[in-house]
């Protein structure tokens, strides 16, 4: 049986790629030809959905909009303070004049440039038996009526600082507003610190929102907004239904989706709104979707019988001008294995995408032995690198001790300079041997680099001054450690130590004004400059130094190309400028502490 099997199996790779098109394609097109109707009917539905489902997304962000216009509009009347004092201090004026001025807010307010449509409506109500609407009322309306509306009374118990009500009875004069139920915001009314003196109730009429943006839309296609509970809120044609079926299958899970009603013959698409826990449903009769299936189906069997004459005679073509060459690169990419991968092949035989082949194997060939070579180097330099780690980390332990030792000497002898060298070089020694941290806070930076100055101001008997300037938002700002003390090292013994008179030293921190994203730290100082530096360390040091160097390569570690640090030669001293990505990290405790105070404040 095997023996028989192998005889039929072809050997050559051209006659394989067309045994395998007859058994891969040919053979299983009459099995394709008894589901493609239903292939077919899937891909349309599927097409048509992701149509509707745009459609959907459309209302979705329409919808959002109205409701950012809600809060957009909370926070004008709660920020203007015409209003604020309307409310807070209605005595201040008559009724009349307080009603013109709060009617002239809500003016301004449909003629502003977010509430383009008329649809939204506003009532304010304060704690003096005051409130004003936007709007004739439906009914006529007294303070009382409007305070004991329960979504108020709700706010008032609860301390609530608002909430949406999506069916909220209509309280619009019939002449505005048609529609039985408003999309509602209710919110209170704070002043600065925290007090409430007012109620909002901003509402958006839904309904007409609704049937004005699906004026355009297909007659063949219905438009419902349901509840999670399944009730039919609003409807884009009187007459339009949704079986129940329909309406199980959309609300069982807060999802988008599509289902086939095969009861109504239609196909229903819907998509959930979170943040009014809706659903938007979309129906189109299947009658609509199959008018475009038999164009299909028959540009479908076109395709088919062109594609497949076309691959008959290409698959030829292609496999003879394949099949030498492929052998070729075969043969040597064995014998790569036995020589190391010291092996080329040669370009000048070949054409086309043979050639691309060709040469894309050399260039592996080539990248592989240098990544080989790259990572033992890269290997042999990690072992040297942690060996002399653990050889640097004995004597900087030994020192930190030793430094403790003279602290508690100090302080038993009353030598308070003593004791300060000692805690600056200490703490400057401790977070020099944290080698887990590679970022810390700007402020422990700036400690760390006063830490180092006191005892630079102690060495040259305070003949420099060092100013600090930077914003306290920043003091979260990460940094590399011990990134600004490179700097300021340089400064002094560079530029400001042969001088008589001494110097300054100015320390700049803060943000970018071109790109808000970048921190900027600055070390400027008026010594002697650049070139009378140079001209100085070549005459009386061999050594070059390498703290800049130092945090030049850590930036690059630690930023890539997203750090730098550049020298720029003033006309009296240097100013060196680092530039590295702004990274905002509070210590959560601090955030805790904040958002207690937050919620007492607000109590």
């Amino acid at each position: 049986m095997r023996g028989w099997l192998g005889k039929l199996v072809p050997h050559r790779l051209k006659y394989r790629l067309f045994a395998v098109f007859v058994l891969v394609i040919l053979l299983p097109f009459s099995v394709l030809n008894i589901y493609n109707y239903q292939r077919i009917e899937t891909l349309v539905q599927n097409k048509i959905s992701e149509q509707s489902h745009e459609q959907l997304d459309n209302l979705h962000r329409s919808l959002e909009d109205q409701l950012s216009i809600a809060f957009k509009t909370l926070i004008f009347l709660e920020q203007d303070a015409d209003v604020r004092e309307v409310l807070q201090y209605p005595d201040k004026r008559n009724v009349l004049e307080n009603q013109r001025l709060i009617e002239r807010k809500f003016k301004n307010l449909n003629n502003s440039f977010f509430l383009y449509n008329p649809s939204v409506y506003f009532t304010l109500l304060d704690d003096e038996e005051g409130y004003y609407a936007s709007v004739p009322p439906r009914y006529t309306l007294d303070y009382d009526a409007i305070a004991s509306n329960p979504y108020i009374r709700e706010m008032r118990e609860t301390g609530a600082s608002y909430f949406w009500v999506s069916d909220d009875e209509n309280y619009v004069s019939p002449d505005i507003s048609k529609s039985p139920t408003l999309l509602s915001l209710y919110a209170t009314l704070k002043d600065n610190r925290g007090q409430v003196y007012g109620w909002a109730r901003i509402s958006i009429d839904f309904s007409f929102w609704f049937q004005s943006v699906l004026q355009k839309s297909a007659t063949e296609q219905v438009y419902f907004i349901l509840s999670n509970k399944g009730e039919i809120i609003s409807r884009s044609a009187p007459d339009a239904r949704l079986t129940g079926d329909a309406i199980a299958k959309v609300t069982e899970a807060p999802a988008n989706g599509y289902w086939t009603d095969r009861s109504e013959s239609a196909l229903v698409n819907y998509s959930y709104l979170s943040s009014l826990d809706w659903y938007l449903v979309n129906q189109i009769p299947l009658s609509v979707l199959f008018q475009e299936i038999e164009s299909l189906k028959q540009q479908y069997f076109v395709t088919f019988f062109v594609i497949t004459v076309s691959f008959i005679i290409l698959a030829f073509m292609i496999a003879y001008a394949f099949t030498r060459p492929l052998s070729h690169i075969q043969a040597k990419m064995k014998e790569a294995v036995r020589k190391d991968l010291r092996i080329r092949l040669p370009e000048k035989n070949y054409k086309g995408e043979v050639l691309e082949l060709t040469r894309t194997f050399n260039g592996m060939m080539v990248d592989m032995n240098a990544l080989i070579h790259r990572l033992k180097a890269e290997e042999r330099q990690r072992d040297a690198v942690h060996f002399q780690m653990l050889l640097a980390q004995v004597n900087p332990h030994f020192l930190l001790n030793t430094l403790n030792t003279m602290k508690w000497i100090g302080l038993r002898s009353r030598n308070e300079e003593i004791v300060e060298i000692c805690l600056s070089l200490g703490k400057l020694l401790e977070i020099s041997l944290n080698s887990d941290v590679d970022l810390i806070h700007l402020r422990t930076e700036i400690e760390l680099t006063k830490a180092f100055i006191y005892i630079q101001q102690v060495r040259y008997s305070n003949k420099f001054v060092v100013e600090f300037s930077y914003e306290e938002d920043l003091q979260y700002a990460l940094v590399p450690k011990l990134s600004l003390q490179p700097l300021v090292d340089n400064a002094i013994k560079h530029g400001i130590a042969s001088l008589d008179d001494g110097g300054c030293i100015y320390i700049r921190m803060g943000l970018a004004e071109s790109n808000p994203s970048q921190l900027v730290l600055e070390v400027e100082d008026n010594g002697v400059g650049m070139e009378q530096s140079q001209l100085m360390r070549e005459a009386g040091r061999s050594r070059p130094g390498i703290g800049l160097h130092n945090v030049r390569e850590r930036l690059r570690l630690l930023f890539k190309e997203g750090a730098s640090l550049e020298a720029v030669q003033l006309k009296r001293g240097m100013l060196f400028r680092m530039n590295l990505p702004f990274l905002l990290a509070e210590p959560y405790e601090l955030q805790t502490e904040r958002s207690i105070d937050d919620e007492g404040g607000g109590g």
